[in-house]
């Protein structure tokens, strides 16, 4: 089969399209058929192995898994002896382990579920870890009617959801990002925008019941105090140093949670394929949509790494197989 690979850490220079083996399910495995598979911040520090204590699971030297890609949508092409809830000729999105730049991947049918009826596969795959990730977050937060929900990082994949949900669960939202994308944050539901080229959004005290931070780009103290007494605050940022990444911080809010009026929560988001299906039940009713900054083909994968490393994407960026 086709395949993007790679034979070292790197940026999207060490992909390269390749003939490899094709994958055979396991007892409890799907086998699908990709067609679209979308490109997250996730595959990217695993590109480039960072932060450097994620090589303990990657591989320490080289990493372990050729071929990246986890937000797949596609047809069921085979199933495995015990898988039971899928036929072949389903349409389905997914969450994989690795493995979704191919035009095949076996994942656990724990991990997938049936598309939405309403979207094509490439908007298909631009939801699954995001709207999954965003979904878990605001859950975790216990996002209700009336509150008032800040999202720092609102105009990317996961943000981009947040807001939708956060809006559709009756909250006031309030988008962080870059002046340029403020009418798309807009357009996907936000009440307010804040430009953080301009202004600050721990400026003002005691505003909000929950913040979503998914950029880490204040003191923790700074953004606890934009937090009302009693509010949540919820920690999802792959940032930090090259070695530890986020540890440091989410160490910190454990630390200080027993001891600060507010909640202070770190994320870890899961597989979930009863997640995917309440995403794409969602999807099907209105509440939430994807948006696509751009499509390349499966031979212009290192392109679309790349065009989300830049920071310019408005949504999500798929590789359509």
């Amino acid at each position: 089969m086709r395949a993007v690979v790679r034979s070292r850490y790197g940026g999207p220079e060490v992909l390269a399209f390749a003939e490899v083996d094709a994958p055979s399910p396991e007892a409890d495995e799907v086998l699908i058929r990709v067609e679209a598979v979308a490109v997250s911040m996730g595959d990217v520090l695993v590109l480039h192995g960072e932060p450097r204590v994620g090589r303990l699971a990657f591989g320490l030297g080289l990493p372990k898994h050729p071929v990246i890609g986890r937000d797949v949508a596609g047809i069921v092409e085979a199933v495995g002896p015990g898988a039971t809830r899928f036929r072949v000729g389903d349409a389905v999105i997914a969450e994989a382990d690795q493995g979704g730049f191919a035009e095949l991947v076996a994942v656990p049918e724990r991990f997938v579920a049936r598309r939405p009826t309403s979207v094509d596969a490439v908007h298909a795959a631009a939801m699954v870890v995001s709207g999954t990730t965003a979904l878990q977050a605001m859950r975790l937060a216990g996002v209700g009617p009336r509150q008032h929900v800040l999202v720092n990082g609102a105009s990317g994949g996961v943000g981009g959801f947040a807001v939708q949900l956060a809006k559709a669960m009756g909250a006031e939202v309030t988008g962080v990002c870059r002046g340029s994308k403020a009418q798309h944050v807009l357009a996907l539901g936000a009440d307010h925008v804040v430009d953080y080229e301009s202004d600050d959004f721990t400026a003002s005290a005691g505003r909000y019941d929950v913040i979503l931070d998914l950029v880490a780009d204040h003191p923790l103290g700074r953004t606890r105090r934009a937090l009302r007494r009693g509010g949540t605050l919820v920690l999802s940022s792959g940032r930090g140093g090259r070695v530890l990444g986020p540890i440091g911080r989410i160490a910190a809010a454990s630390v200080a949670s027993p001891f600060v009026p507010q909640r202070l929560r770190t994320l870890a988001a899961r597989r979930s394929g009863d997640d995917l299906a309440e995403l794409a039940r969602r999807v099907d009713a209105g509440e939430v949509r994807a948006v696509v900054d751009a499509v390349f083909p499966l031979d212009r994968a290192a392109e679309a790494v790349a065009r989300l490393e830049s920071g310019e994407v408005r949504g999500k960026v798929v590789i359509a197989v």
